[in-house]
């Protein structure tokens, strides 16, 4: 077994307008980076609409549905616009973090990354925002409790920005642990530490200019603990790279040593408790050097572990 890899060229045809930051350009650039990896390449299935009716209501699929243009661009917001190939895109990116739950809970793979665009984490329950349609991690989540029976997935968010959509579909079920590391203040505005939802949210956020210290301090502190003290069936990581200190969206200042560390971190804590099962999937980062080398030393690391 091994790590698997888990993209389809379908992502590349979510099409965003000129000078966007979540451009085609950044699955390039990941692709590109993990290219000479010894990984088990899997083709992203289309997301099953009952999956993400465990996430979101029919009346949002209908909505996107609708929204789609046949060309151009169709803008839902000021941040996140609609091209002929996006829906598609993101089915796409919610089946490969579906398929890699499969995958690992199967033993077809040690642990899994899905390398797709668009993003999810920002998708709330009725709302596409924040470059995002759907919560893919939310969705995968709920397929492993649902159609495969565990009782404990946790979620790991260490983007730079808040998964407030990830919150906003997780916060009620107290079998998910949704836990979050972002810049404050900073887009979306949630993620405030009172956030706790019944018990199952942990919000920690980090000041602007925050770096390897600081980052490393709460993970240590705070998010690996809470962790560890809910013993996760399986471990999913909202894999942003945008707090890298190259990162033209935020001021965080982390490096690629930072994102190898914390991919240990867990990597033991799945050890630990769920057999290594780490499913992994890419969020934001939109300088495109960063992103590649934070994302071929994320996957490195589950490589090594999963071998």
């Amino acid at each position: 077994m091994t790590t698997a890899l888990i993209s389809h060229p379908d992502c590349y045809d979510h099409i965003t307008p000129p000078g966007h930051p979540e451009q085609v350009a950044r699955l390039d650039a990941v692709l590109n980076a993990l290219d000479k990896m010894d990984l088990m390449r899997v083709s992203a299935p289309l997301a099953a609409e009952d999956d993400l009716l465990r996430a979101h209501p029919k009346a949002h699929l209908e909505a996107l549905k609708a929204a789609a243009p046949e060309h151009g661009w169709r803008s839902l917001d000021a941040d996140t616009h609609m091209s002929a190939g996006t829906l598609t895109a993101a089915h796409r990116a919610a089946g490969a973090v579906v398929r890699a739950v499969d995958m690992v809970i199967a033993g077809e793979a040690d642990n899994a990354f899905a390398a797709v665009r668009p993003p999810g984490h920002h998708a709330e329950r009725e709302t596409a925002m924040g470059f995002c349609f759907f919560g893919s991690v939310a969705v995968a989540a709920k397929h492993a409790l649902e159609f495969h029976g565990l009782e404990r997935v946790a979620i790991v968010d260490f983007d730079v920005h808040h998964g407030n959509g990830t919150q906003d579909l997780v916060e009620d079920d107290p079998r998910i642990l949704f836990c979050s590391t972002h810049q404050m203040p900073l887009y979306p505005g949630t993620g405030h530490a009172h956030e706790t939802g019944v018990g199952n949210v942990l919000n920690v956020p980090l000041p602007d200019g925050a770096g390897s210290e600081v980052f490393r301090d709460v993970m240590e502190r705070q998010v690996l603990p809470r962790v560890d003290a809910f013993a996760p069936q399986l471990l999913l990581i909202s894999a942003g790279f945008d707090a890298h200190k190259d990162d033209p969206l935020a001021g965080l200042m982390l490096t690629e040593a930072d994102f190898i560390w914390v991919t240990e971190r867990l990597c033991d804590l799945a050890d630990a408790h769920c057999g290594g099962r780490v499913v992994s999937a890419l969020e934001g980062g939109y300088d495109l050097g960063a992103l590649g080398a934070s994302a071929a030393a994320h996957v490195t690391v589950l490589k090594e572990r999963g071998a």
